[in-house]
């Protein structure tokens, strides 16, 4: 008795001795692993289109949605006739791993152009999804040394946000404190004294610039017809005082806009290339698996859009 894939499968004769394989035995070998790793790629290929959105079969109107068994015969009934078609057809969702079942019709030159726009499309998700991973572990990195994303320094790259945020409703006395704050974090980065303080009179004078040139620029973009609204506004926002609470408020959503600047490749001062094309990223295990989802779950739709 053989199997399907013609190997012998009686179990009542059992041979004592082993005789060395020959060269026919092998090859059938070979072409039995090969014919069963074709089957499964196809299997998994038809499981994968079938499971997907695409529109597998025209059917009338009243007529029952096919069921996943029945997309799945009709799919394998497609790839059997007309496997070109199937390609074309259905290229965007398969991947690499699936070309192996388009290995006899490797030779045409639709195989081949489908097949490169599976492996470019392929290649070009394995990278976004790496620099996304490297980015996010440069993130928590900085975030645990802490100055790069102190009050601080992320004043002075975004000046206009940081004010917009938290810089118009400190008091004199947090004004005060964060001028400490920075000419602490100056003198511990090797200044000290007189320069310290003319560093840091000098480092605010360029913020105070960039917030003028920020605000102009923002300012300017506002169309003519809603200035005497955006008075008006400004003048409510001008008699809000937020209390604690709001405060606080406003400042985890400053740190989460400028945590998503870095993410973005926004932060115009900052080496990505360091980061995006740093191998040594690719081991770092800083990423618990909640933030990792909640990073990548906004990415899930685009990817799928590339696809």
């Amino acid at each position: 008795m053989t199997d399907q894939y013609g190997g012998s499968c009686d179990q009542n004769n059992h041979v004592a001795t082993k005789s060395p394989p020959s060269d026919t035995s092998m090859c059938c070998e070979e072409s039995g692993h090969q014919l069963h790793h074709e089957n499964m790629c196809i299997k998994e290929m038809v499981e994968v289109i079938a499971r997907s959105g695409n529109h597998v079969k025209s059917q009338q109107i009243g007529e029952a949605e096919l069921t996943l068994d029945q997309r799945k015969e009709e799919l394998l009934r497609q790839y059997k006739s007309r496997p070109l078609v199937f390609l074309e057809k259905y290229h965007n969702t398969l991947k690499p791993e699936h070309l192996a079942a388009f290995a006899h019709v490797s030779s045409d030159p639709r195989t081949q152009h489908y097949s490169k726009v599976i492996e470019r499309r392929a290649a070009g998700c394995i990278n976004k999804t790496r620099v996304k991973n490297h980015r996010y572990a440069a993130l928590r990195s900085l975030q645990k040394e802490g100055g790069y994303f102190s009050d601080e320094q992320m004043r002075i790259r975004e000046p206009l946000l940081y004010e917009q945020y938290i810089g118009q409703y400190l008091t004199d006395e947090e004004v005060l404190e964060r001028s400490q704050e920075a000419m602490q974090e100056s003198a511990s980065e090797g200044s000290g004294g007189l320069a310290n303080l003319l560093l840091n009179s000098y480092q605010e004078r360029l913020i105070q610039n960039r917030l003028q040139k920020e605000q102009e620029r923002e300012d300017g973009a506002e169309e003519e017809d809603e200035v005497e609204e955006e008075d008006d506004n400004q003048s409510r926002e001008q008699s809000w005082e937020p209390n604690s609470a709001e405060k606080a408020q406003l400042r985890e959503e400053f740190i989460s806009q400028m945590l998503q600047r870095f993410l973005d490749g926004k932060d115009k001062d900052f080496n990505y290339s360091g980061v995006d094309d740093n191998p040594d990223y690719d081991n770092l295990d800083i990423v618990t698996r909640d933030a990792e989802d909640k990073y990548f779950d906004d990415d899930d739709e685009d990817e799928e859009n590339m696809e």
